[in-house]
């Protein structure tokens, strides 16, 4: 497998880190970004050292410099950015706004990998508000990629495991009770979970690949396609109990939302889509699009069953 030279950015972050751990797996020279503004941070700071620790180099840049940005993708063939999305609205468009800059100006970079890593914004046309303004900034981030002519790579992963399996599918909730669920409608619309660190390593495997060049690249592992009720149903097979249930309807479901301040019902809002409508699985990826399973069968992803079983 060809080896690049790799930059992220977010390194530090819930699926960054995870980038950083299957770069260098891979024989990657991975650089990561060291954002002044992480300031003492200790647990972020002692990161960047393990990272260096493993074969890391760590650069030295600022959002507030452009000049740095600049400099540190000079660096490299490859960027990928994992910045979180929890700074709702402007902020996290804003940052990969000027880093659309960075990499159009220093004119080397081979492709770019966006933060997105979640439901493809360019089939949420129809999202709710305040939902939607999500996808809509990342769609403008994707004008911007695409008007300046910079090589990319989009990457919807689907639903994370760890926040979605982890809490059987109940928003806020992120541990799997033994007792009881709560499911979202009937229950029975389709969604897609896969484990972070499989994430991760499908994200490295594309950067180089010709396959996935200016195009969406689809994680849809064939075994982790599940309604919430199946998910429901693996853990109780699991514990060998069956759970008690109730379901709370759409109506409710949307009441229940206008109760949250605006991070919340940003988040409720893509629950809803997911888990009420099924948009991760009502198109067919078409020829813009490939499938990460398909294009790389090497690798044995983590099944729904399997990431289940961390919470006996």
């Amino acid at each position: 497998m060809e080896k690049s030279k790799v930059l992220i950015i977010g390194g530090t972050g819930y699926l960054g880190k995870r980038l950083v751990k299957a770069s260098l797996a891979l024989g990657h020279e991975t650089y990561v970004l060291h954002r002044p503004e992480i300031g003492v941070d200790i647990e972020k700071v002692q990161m960047l050292l393990s990272f260096k620790e493993q074969g890391a180099k760590l650069v030295s840049g600022s959002f507030n410099d452009y000049q740095s940005l600049v400099n540190a993708v000079k660096l490299v063939d490859v960027v990928i950015c994992a910045i979180s999305g929890v700074h709702i609205r402007s902020h996290q468009i804003l940052l990969q706004l000027k880093l659309v800059d960075a990499i159009k100006e220093a004119g080397n970079v081979k492709r770019f990998l966006p933060s997105e890593f979640g439901t493809d914004p360019a089939k949420m046309a129809n999202a709710m508000e305040p939902g939607r303004v999500t996808f809509d900034d990342k769609m403008v981030v994707r004008k911007a990629i695409e008007d300046a002519g910079i090589p990319f790579t989009y990457v919807s992963a689907n639903c994370f495991a760890g926040y979605f399996l982890g809490g059987l599918c109940q928003p806020g909730s992120i541990l799997p009770s033994k007792d009881s669920v709560v499911l979202l409608g009937d229950g029975n619309p389709k969604a897609i979970y896969v484990d972070e660190d499989d994430i991760a390593m499908y994200t490295m495997k594309a950067i180089n690949d010709p396959r996935t060049l200016n195009r969406t690249m689809y994680l849809r592992p064939p075994k982790n396609i599940l309604s919430q009720r199946e998910v429901v149903e693996t853990w109780e097979k699991l514990i060998g109990k069956t759970l008690q249930k109730s379901s709370i309807s759409k109506e409710e479901f949307l009441a229940s939302m206008k109760e949250q301040n605006y991070a919340g019902q940003v988040g409720l809002t893509h629950y809803y889509h997911v888990c009420y409508e099924g948009c991760l699985t009502n198109f067919e990826i078409g020829n813009e699009g490939v499938e990460a399973s398909q294009l790389y069968p090497e690798i044995k992803y983590t099944t729904v069953e399997e990431y289940l079983q961390r919470y006996l």
